[in-house]
Formats: C-alpha cells, sequence, structure tokens
C-alpha cells in the first residue's frame, strides 16, 4: 500500500477531509444556533450592572464571578467632577423664564393642567411635564389629580 507523507495511507486522506469538513460544519451550525443566546446573555449582563446602581445594592455571594463594572466614561467622569450634588451642569430645572412664567399661570388660574399651560404658552406639553415637577420640589407648586396649584397661597 502507497502513502502520502509517512502515516498515511492514500485511500484515507478523504475519508479524514470529509470527516474534518463534517465536523466544522456541525460547530458552525451549533455556534449559529448559540449566537442568539449569546447576544441575549451579553444584553442582560448590561441591563443587570445597569440596575445594580439603582435602588438597594445587589448582593452578591462570595462564590458569584461577576464581572467588574465598565470604567466610567468620559462624560460620567465631567458629570461626576461638576460639582453639582444631582450630577446635572446647568441651571435647575423649572428655574427659567419658562419656569417664571408657568409658575404666573398656576397662580392666575389654580387647578390650571398642563394641556392648558402649554396652550396659553405657547409651548410643547412635554416641556412643561420636566418644568412643573421641578417647581413642585422647589415647594413653589402643588399638584392636584391633573391639576396645579400654587404652594401656600
Amino acid at each position: 500500500m502507497s502513502t502520502v507523507g509517512a502515516t498515511q495511507p492514500i485511500g484515507k486522506a478523504p475519508l479524514v477531509a470529509d470527516f474534518l469538513d463534517e465536523k466544522r460544519k456541525e460547530i458552525q451550525a451549533r455556534l449559529k444556533e448559540l449566537k442568539p443566546m449569546v447576544e441575549e446573555y451579553d444584553r442582560l449582563e448590561a441591563a443587570e450592572r445597569a440596575l445594580s446602581g439603582v435602588g438597594a445594592p445587589a448582593r452578591r455571594s462570595a462564590n458569584s464571578a461577576a464581572p467588574s463594572a465598565p470604567a466610567p466614561t468620559r462624560r460620567a467622569r465631567r458629570r461626576a467632577s461638576s460639582g453639582s450634588a444631582n450630577g446635572r451642569r446647568g441651571r435647575p430645572r423649572g428655574s427659567g423664564t419658562r419656569g417664571a412664567q408657568a409658575l404666573e399661570l398656576v397662580k392666575s388660574r389654580p387647578g390650571i393642567t398642563i394641556p392648558e399651560l402649554a396652550e396659553q404658552m405657547g409651548i410643547k406639553q412635554n416641556y412643561l411635564y420636566r418644568v412643573m415637577p421641578g417647581l413642585a420640589e422647589e415647594g413653589k407648586v402643588t399638584k392636584s389629580g391633573r391639576g396645579w396649584h400654587p404652594r401656600g397661597e
């Protein structure tokens, strides 16, 4: 029997190549099957890391091999070093001209709703859904049902 190289008979070479092709195709099929699960795992892991800083600290057992949190981004570092207590830059919510204008409308029409405020001010409602809670935090207005009222008047 003649041989290819020193150890492999000529008749056996196609069998080994076929076997390797078959195994390579099986591996590719399994990788294709597992890829969505790996992607889901990565998404869930990222979501868990993001939520671990919200609310109560996540408890981890001493044996868990949890990956460390990613390094903060440049934007997060800049926000943390800005000196403000809440991590925001710029003026406080509801402290601008629109906040003052909304406060005057609430004083003149107690119980006014955000859609009514937006119409009176000629602006979009979504802006007021950010401004009004800021005025409430400052103790300038209170919300009752859907309406807003001046505080202490």
